[in-house]
């Protein structure tokens, strides 16, 4: 069925630098192709990648080095000459775990088990935001919108200071939240009058219309929805949105997804499942009353699901369904008009990654498109029945156990063809592992290319391996060595 196009305000291409932060030449050549797909702006959250200066140094990445000031003006640059507005994403909040894992900055937690919360009370921990803030405001010029983040708050309240000022009647967690995030946008607002500043909804779907109002938001924030559910209940977002412009926010955002909020640990994206979500989106749009004054859309692409997971989809796996996406808003479906327009920008005739043709051509229309082949390539390699499976054979199982390893006792006959395709397997992966690592490195950082292969890779070559080194150990207690060897001693 044919909705009408996302009706107005910017198509904005959430990068979340978390994890997997592309070269500054990648990063050039994702914006352009960002641009050609369509996007109007990107939504950047830097994180440990921006440059903190002073005492906020402690901030920037330790496994690689943070984007330089002069590389963070660059990419406003490129964004900015293909008409790309850039709004950074500060977190003010929650998800502050690049901040609060630092033991100079535990005592800002709302509980000590808890990195991601920061403690609404500490004047310190309102003083630390705005310098963050501060620092990213002063290096994007002629910068107009501003996020501040305030999602998942998790185990707000919950804090020896938060239980001592939720013990007054008629206190309750909405207000602990709502006062900490009014205190951050009213300060925001002050500094930087001209400012719009977004926020992430989340934390108040729950709350009452008579809170809202009152909550001191009205006129200093424009909520952003998120949704990335392929099976988004429509009827209920556009109620959430009304609910917030009956309040007095009537300027608002959604939030779509691309990619990233599939699972954790998923490293090939499914492209129909975005479409879906963004086809839902477009039902909400189409249904919310003039009231609702839409801002735009950001297509979030999820690095990680907080700062301690696990990497997602790499942008290369991505990027057909970024396509798709986008194509998907601006003409309303995703019929075989919109399918023409994404193979014909990306070079190619699969919309879903995992089907992609080898070419031999280079990736100038779908930069990384060598990654994303290799990379589908070694997880269909990864997730192979007979590898996946190997430790749990009939001849592993009852020639190689756990017990035969252990006294180094087992059949050589069989022990040698386990041996033998075990090897033939590892074989096989690390001629694959090394092209991916090889093509990795060219795009992202070496730190990256590392924690990829450590999360997708050793799991699944460690065993073989460790299988192989066993086996050789058992043979040597075995089997006769060298021309000499006897099989008995007398």
């Amino acid at each position: 069925m044919k909705s009408s196009p996302w009706p107005k305000g910017k198509k904005l291409v959430h990068l979340d630098l978390k994890g997997a932060p592309p070269r500054l030449d990648y990063f050039h050549k994702s914006i352009e192709i960002f641009s050609q797909l369509g996007a109007d702006g990107l939504l950047v959250e830097y994180e440990d990648m921006f440059p903190y200066a002073g005492e906020l140094e402690v901030l920037q990445a330790k496994d690689h080095p943070a984007y330089s000031r002069e590389e963070i003006l660059s990419i406003q640059d490129a964004a900015k000459a293909r008409g790309l507005e850039v709004i950074p994403l500060v977190q003010t909040f929650g998800h502050m775990e690049f901040v609060l894992k630092h033991r100079s900055l535990w005592g800002l937690r709302e509980m000590p088990q808890c990195l991601g919360t920061l403690n609404p009370h500490r004047e310190g921990g309102v003083q630390l935001v705005m310098e963050m803030l501060r620092q990213v405001v002063e290096l994007h010029p002629g910068l107009n919108n501003l996020h501040i983040g305030a999602d998942e708050v998790y185990m707000l309240g919950e804090g020896e200071e938060s239980k001592l000022w939720l013990s007054t009647s008629g206190r309750t967690v909405e207000q602990l939240f709502l006062s900490h995030v009014t205190t951050v946008a009213k300060m925001a607002k002050e500094a930087w009058p001209h400012l719009n500043i977004i926020m992430w909804d989340d934390m108040m779907r729950g709350m009452s219309l008579d809170t809202l109002k009152a909550s001191g938001l009205v006129g200093l924030v424009q909520p952003m929805l998120w949704d990335y559910n392929a099976a988004l209940d429509v009827d209920q977002t556009v109620s959430l949105l009304e609910k917030y412009s009956s309040a007095g926010l009537p300027e608002l955002w959604g939030a779509s997804c691309f990619k990233g909020a599939t699972c954790v640990h998923t490293s090939v994206t499914n492209t129909q499942r975005h479409v879906e979500n963004h086809l839902q989106w477009l039902k909400v749009a189409a249904a919310v009353s003039p009231a609702v004054k839409l801002q735009g859309i950001a297509l979030t692409g999820w690095q990680r699901y907080d700062h301690l997971s696990v990497l997602c989809e790499l942008m290369p796996l991505a990027l057909p369904s970024l396509a798709a996406c986008l194509q998907t808003l601006i003409q309303g479906h995703f019929g075989p008009e919109a399918q023409a327009k994404v193979t014909e920008s990306l070079g190619i005739t699969s919309m879903e990654v995992e089907t992609l043709e080898r070419t031999s051509v280079t990736d100038s229309l779908f930069p990384g498109r060598m990654l994303a082949e290799l990379v589908v390539e070694l997880t269909s390699m990864l997730n192979s029945e007979d590898v996946r499976q190997f430790e749990n054979g009939m001849y592993v199982r009852g020639w190689l156990t756990p017990y035969h390893r252990r006294r180094r006792l087992a059949n050589p006959l069989i022990s040698m063809q386990i041996q033998s395709q075990a090897v033939m397997f590892l074989s096989v992966l690390e001629q694959k592992v090394e092209a991916v690592r090889k093509e990795m490195l060219r795009l992202y950082p070496d730190s990256t290319a590392q924690e990829w292969m450590e999360q997708h890779v050793s799991p699944v070559v460690a065993p073989l391996q460790r299988i192989v080194e066993d086996i050789g150990a058992c043979l040597l207690e075995i089997v006769p060595q060298g021309d000499g060897a006897s099989l008995a001693k007398p």
